[in-house]
């Protein structure tokens, strides 16, 4: 096994693991699949349709982050959540997965997004679909960054055994 197929087998791995990584929601898995692929372009060269591939996955790789922040605020948004209650189930989010597992901060974040909404209308069945709105937004914004690292590894895998 020479070492240029070796590391391409473990970039491959590692990119794999990135997009499983994935799952954890303040895993940056679409950077990491980034990072590994310009690694690789340092390594290989940038030569031919190289160039225009990164240039691809770096896109993609902004669209993903975008797309997360789109999908999970923007439902709630449009179930009438406030810049406050966003701002507070971040921080909420933050803390609990910095004091507790990444899971833990999903559900501080939520926890957060309803007691804010609460205070805000005095409705529980409101606060209640503007946090339902957002866990719904996670759960697209999973789906497309996951679809997102598919192609981006995809590109890759193009670039380095086409």
């Amino acid at each position: 096994m020479n070492f240029a197929f070796f590391l391409e087998l473990l970039l491959l791995f590692c990119m794999l693991l990135g997009l499983l990584g994935l799952i954890v929601p303040v895993f940056p898995g679409l950077t990491v699949i980034w990072v590994l692929v310009l690694l690789y372009g340092i390594v290989a060269g940038f030569e031919g349709a190289g160039v225009w591939l990164f240039a691809g996955i770096s896109i993609l790789t902004i669209v993903g982050s975008l797309v997360d922040n789109l999908l999970m605020g923007g439902n709630a948004l449009q179930k009438g959540a406030s810049w406050l209650s966003l701002a507070a189930a971040s921080v909420a989010g933050l803390l609990g997965s910095i004091f507790l597992t990444p899971i833990g901060g999903i559900a501080l974040a939520l926890l957060g997004l309803f007691l804010a909404e609460y205070a805000r209308r005095k409705d529980q069945e409101e606060a209640w679909a503007v946090t339902k709105a957002m866990a719904i937004g996670w759960g697209w914004a999973f789906v497309a960054r996951f679809g997102i690292g598919f192609v981006m590894i995809a590109l890759w895998a193009v670039w380095a055994w086409a």
